[in-house]
């Protein structure tokens, strides 16, 4: 335990006592939000990312040790453990590294060694092993290993089966790996070539090569997908002999009888087992390293599309746009209950496109709805242009967005989807989802597997439990960054909620069915599996509007109520435990000295700092702070761009290169790197987030390619 302190607290550059209390509370079963949001005494303010970030890593380390002591066990077994070794072990930081050192102690299947061995020949391998510096030649040494019933009829064939001995031995020492892995990776030329030629979107690597050390991870990405899908050949290339030459000059320590059979059982050790194993451990390093960028890159991403602000008190028409089969409408209320549902054909030009719009208007007047969410997927450009000309023609304001739309198939197909509509079609279930998305993007888009969300790059190519179980953790933070209305929460949204299960997510909305709205947060201690450490880990992220206690609407955790009285007598606020009452507390918080106010209320410092950040704003919703989506009256078209022309966009997607910007002309336009700022931009992530809305200037437009080059610089 205290090495592990030791090693977390200089990898993260944190005090030992906040890796000591972190790990802790790990193991006492808190999780990850609820220690960064109510545990910040104990962590010394840890952040979300860093506690998330330490647990991964604590996961590794303790899956290290148990391999670690694991290898020595099957050494020991093997009676071959020496002191030696036993400390390389221990000093082992790496997987690669512990599996380096176990790799002569493996069981192998046959290999041209063992084979050899079986032949007799190991003493011969032995005497040039140890290079004996005896007088004659290796040949006349072979002699007296010549064995026909074995297979050795001549002294040629014992030095051949002797160098297939020495080749895996050269090939099994840790050093000697370690050494042509970090040649390799200093000096190896990552090269692609075309693997059969004909067009495709890889083209250009059909001839191409860069340095190991420096490229980047998403061209990795590239690389692996089109060496799997056939197109291209991906080989690691080191130029010259040198390798070879250093190789042998470690194994060489001395002249001897067999100098020049140790030459060349060295470069037989390197060509045909160390190159190949070490290329693929590179390749794999490469890609795991690219698959960790391309995760956190979609996570980053996901968490801004969740934490979009919602689109309160509104009514909205949800429409999934197609050709043949008609537009899906649904109309949903502000608190996202659906009140009508239509098909109207408005796309091809044999559809009723005025009895689209007429249906349209009169669903529009019935239930006042102001707002018009566009599914982006097929047909919406002209679904779009038809919506367009529709508000031209209402005679009240009504707006319309197009949504994100990535998804919403796989919500309408699914169990939650039939469940929650059964009576529904799933076109029009995807309505209904894309409405709502628009209401309440965190709410909605939690019902849909993250990875069918299109925020990412490569997203289907990197580990998929590894992607699965990262993306969890964004809507996690995510959900409990905002808190939970308890009494509208679904299913989907519940089981996010730190300490709470997918079972005690279900216990909680039947409960709620059977004794109605909840009226305070106690009354969770009565829900079914819920107990009182599942009650610590999720109260303070539920929220309760209009209940008996105002602070069950804020984040204050319950184990802080009594504090909070406290405060109270001790500010003699007369209005009392109420909104008024509250607000007035935390405006007079401003006179207070807080580490003496904290002291006496037994209270640290920074949860009494949260505490009156709650108080100024009973049942705030951080998102309520972010700019609001673009509302449209109009449509532009790709060909009515021109060059200089500036706009205002929402980012769709942020990615290693650049940024894809929702400008309203159904194609989204890429902001690559190079044209985000005047000044240098080490990731597109530094300077944009997926829902931010910029200004950006049109640089070029390639109609044919349907392709749109933005600009930031100098706006």
């Amino acid at each position: 335990m205290t090495n592990i302190v030791d090693q977390l607290a200089e990898e993260f550059h944190i005090r030992k006592h906040q890796v000591e209390n972190t790990l802790k509370l790990i193991d006492e079963g808190c999780t990850i939000p609820f220690i960064a949001r109510y545990r910040k005494e104990a962590t010394g303010g840890l952040d979300d990312a860093v506690l998330r970030d330490m647990h991964d890593r604590l996961l590794y380390i303790r899956g290290l040790d148990a391999r670690r002591e694991e290898i020595v066990h099957l050494i020991e077994d093997q009676d071959k453990l020496t002191a030696e070794l036993r400390q390389e072990i221990k000093k082992a930081q790496t997987m690669t590294e512990l599996e380096d050192l176990y790799r002569p102690f493996r069981p192998k299947r046959r290999t041209r060694a063992t084979i050899a061995k079986e032949k007799g020949v190991e003493p011969l391998a032995d005497i040039l092993w140890n290079q004996d510096r005896r007088e004659g030649k290796a040949e006349e040494l072979a002699q007296s290993f010549v064995n026909p019933e074995m297979g050795v009829n001549t002294a040629e064939d014992a030095v051949r089966f002797a160098l297939d001995i020495l080749a895996e031995r050269i090939s099994d020492d840790a050093e000697h790996r370690r050494f042509v892995r970090e040649y390799t990776w200093n000096h190896g030329i990552l090269e692609t070539k075309a693997a059969k030629e004909e067009p495709s979107v890889y083209e250009m690597y059909y001839d191409y090569s860069e340095a190991v050390k420096r490229i980047v991870p998403h061209r990795i990405l590239a690389m692996n997908r089109g060496e799997a899908e056939k197109f291209l050949s991906v080989k690691i290339r080191l130029e010259g002999e040198e390798i070879i030459e250093r190789l042998s000059k470690r194994v060489i320590l001395r002249p001897s009888i067999g100098l020049e059979l140790l030459q060349k059982a060295a470069e037989d050790s390197y060509k045909r087992l160390i190159a190949p194993s070490i290329e693929r451990e590179i390749r794999k390093e490469l890609t795991e390293k690219a698959e960790q960028q391309a995760i956190r890159v979609f996570g980053e991403n996901l968490r801004n599309l969740l934490l979009q602000p919602p689109l309160k008190g509104k009514t909205v028409l949800g429409m999934d746009p197609a050709f043949r089969t008609g537009n899906k409408i649904a109309v949903v209320d502000d608190t996202g209950k659906v009140l009508d549902t239509s098909v109207v054909y408005m796309t091809l030009p044999n559809h009723n496109k005025a009895g689209a719009k007429d249906t349209l208007k009169k669903l529009i007047r019935k239930h006042h709805v102001q707002v018009i969410a566009i599914g982006n997927g097929t047909a919406s450009r002209e679904s779009e242009m038809g919506t367009a000309e529709l508000c031209r023609e209402l005679d009240r304001k009504v707006s319309y967005v197009m949504v994100n739309e990535a998804g919403a198939s796989v919500y309408s197909a699914s169990r939650l989807g039939s469940e929650e509509f059964p009576e529904y079609d799933v076109s029009l279930r995807s309505a209904v989802s894309i409405a709502r998305r628009l209401q309440d993007p965190l709410a909605e888009l939690v019902k849909i597997d993250p990875r069918s969300i299109g925020v990412g790059q490569y997203q289907h190519d990197v580990n998929q439990k590894r992607l699965t179980e990262a993306l969890k953790g964004v809507v996690e933070s995510s959900v409990n960054s905002v808190g939970i209305d308890l009494n509208t929460a679904s299913v989907s949204l519940l089981q996010y909620v730190s300490g709470i299960t997918p079972a005690m997510a279900k216990n909680i909305v039947s409960f709620r069915e059977e004794n109605g709205k909840f009226r305070n947060r106690k009354q969770l201690l009565r829900v079914k599996q819920l107990g009182p450490k599942a009650f610590e880990q999720c109260a303070g992220f539920l929220r309760i509007p209009g209940g008996e206690n105002i602070l069950d609407n804020t984040g204050v955790h319950p184990e802080s109520y009594e504090a909070v009285t406290g405060l109270m007598e001790r500010m003699d606020c007369p209005k009392g435990m109420n909104e008024e009452g509250l607000k007035e507390l935390a405006a007079n918080s401003k006179k207070w000295d807080l580490k003496e106010v904290s002291h006496s209320l037994g209270l640290g410092l920074p949860t009494l700092q949260d505490i009156v950040r709650e108080l100024q704003k009973p049942g705030r919703d951080p998102r309520d702070e972010l700019p609001r989506p673009i509302l449209r009256t109009d449509v532009m078209k790709l060909e009515d761009l021109k060059p200089d022309m500036i706009l205002t966009g929402t980012v769709r997607n942020v990615i290693d290169f650049g940024a894809f910007v929702d400008i309203g002309v159904h194609q989204d336009g890429l902001v690559h790197i190079s044209q985000m700022s005047d000044h240098f931009v080490k990731h597109p992530m530094d300077v944009l987030q997926v829902g931010d809305i910029v200004t950006v200037k049109v640089l070029s437009v390639d109609i044919a390619r349907k392709r749109v080059s933005l600009t930031m610089k100098g706006l």
